[in-house]
């Protein structure tokens, strides 16, 4: 079984990426025109609409997403392990690609792009960092 702290991590970066995959699913326009929702758009900032990343990139984060909130749900050490990993795997990319293409966006969403980002590759980091428990085996055997 998970330490709790483990399934608080996992649930916290699976709702968030739940919620960052189902918003291109359902207004791909949207996603593009106003993610974050408090900021500039930093989608279009970037670059011409293409629905197809969007609708991609939705997807993957809606499985993604789902998958670590049932590593929590699942409770075991090796799930989370393996989830975890999946998870760096998508946003160590991401914050590699954003943290070379920020410069034209204000200081402001810079700092704010790269310091969320950067949260999405930590939580994994911390989920492998925290120790499973140990299972203790009786040493006395039954005949």
């Amino acid at each position: 079984m998970q330490r709790t702290i483990t399934r608080i991590l996992l649930i916290l970066l699976g709702l968030y990426t739940l919620v960052q995959g189902l918003w291109p699913l359902l207004d791909p326009m949207g996603f593009y025109q106003d993610f974050p929702g408090f900021r500039h758009g930093w989608v279009s900032m970037d670059g011409p609409y293409n629905e197809h990343f969007l609708i991609d990139f939705g997807g993957l984060s809606l499985a993604l997403g789902a998958m670590l909130v049932g590593a929590a749900v699942m409770g075991t050490t090796a799930v989370a392990r393996m989830v975890a990993v999946a998870a760096l795997l998508f946003a160590v990319p991401h914050l590699i690609y954003h943290a070379g293409h920020v410069g034209h966006y204000p200081q402001l969403d810079q700092v704010l792009i790269i310091g969320g980002l950067a949260v999405t590759v930590l939580l994994p980091l911390v989920v492998l960092s925290v120790p499973g428990r140990r299972i203790e085996v009786s040493s006395t055997a039954t005949p």
